[in-house]
């Protein structure tokens, strides 16, 4: 199964900020595992959003797990809305990554 994920800012971006290389090196790590395929800060930078690959059988223990142990959340800096995501066209694509 997949996931889209939008993390929203909740703090001024400077308190935000104080948390980036925490966050991404959770990303990387996500990213080594083969859960996230692909993670990017939104324009104007109000948060974020994630592509994330996660098991069928465990969707909403596995989407959990990703917000709870995130550096953002954890500080209380951003929140995330997560939805998972049953691709009906790509799919081949995004399952070859």
């Amino acid at each position: 199964m997949y996931a889209i994920a939008m993390v929203r800012y909740r703090r001024p971006l400077e308190e935000v900020l104080v948390h980036i290389e925490a966050h991404r090196a959770y990303l990387r790590d996500l990213k080594a595992k083969g859960v996230l395929l692909a993670s990017g800060a939104l324009e104007p930078r109000s948060g974020g959003a994630l592509v994330l690959r996660v098991p069928d059988a465990e969707v909403n223990r596995s989407l959990d797990r990703i917000r709870d142990d995130d550096p953002f959340t954890r500080a209380g800096v951003a929140q995330y809305e997560i939805w998972a995501w049953n691709p009906s066209i790509g799919r081949d694509d995004l399952d070859r990554i």
